[in-house]
């Protein structure tokens, strides 16, 4: 019985689990599906999709795609099927910008549902939709690039992604494609 425990403990534990490495492809794919939804939701002034945004990226945080339709779309299906291509990225770095997006897609809700501003809810959704996109079509990831320098300053220890110093890992997957 205590075995059992721990077994579903461990299950769950991997559950909620962001996943390391993550392909480079599938989350700028998941960026292009953030970038769309969040100028439909300006363009459109719906919004209740601020609730659907600031879920994917809570559940991003998480489990990374196992509980994010946008996640699961890119994985499953938009990289797999479309793509076809895969190129390895450290996964701390992502899952930092998914936090990223989740704080600023959560100050738009709050600011919509808990002070009716919506006005400066979009001005905050406008700065996610722009860093979106330079992910999803450029392929810079700001929050990547803050993550950096916060390791380089130490305020995250390189414990928490020993990839991102090392150098040749990105190398080696660069040379894989």
């Amino acid at each position: 019985m205590a075995a059992e425990r721990l077994e579903g403990a461990s299950g769950l534990r991997a559950f909620f689990q962001f996943p390391n490495p993550v392909n480079e492809y599938a989350a700028r794919s998941v960026a292009a599906m953030v970038f769309t939804l969040t100028v439909l939701l300006i363009v459109t002034d719906t919004r209740w999709l601020t609730i659907v945004l600031a879920y994917g990226f809570f559940a991003r945080v998480l489990t990374g795609p196992k509980l994010s339709l946008m996640g699961l779309i890119a994985t499953r299906f938009v990289v797999p099927k479309l793509i076809r291509r895969s190129r390895s990225v450290a996964g701390p770095p992502k899952q930092f910008a998914q936090a990223v997006g989740f704080v600023f897609s959560g100050t738009a809700l709050i600011l919509i549902y808990g002070f009716g501003q919506a006005g400066a809810a979009y001005v905050v959704l406008s700065v996610l939709a722009l860093f979106a996109g330079l992910e999803a079509f450029v392929g810079f990831c700001a929050g990547c690039f803050v993550f950096g320098y916060l390791m380089r300053y130490g305020i995250i220890p390189a414990e928490i992604c020993e990839r991102c110093n090392d150098i040749t890992f990105d190398s080696r997957a660069k040379s894989s494609n």
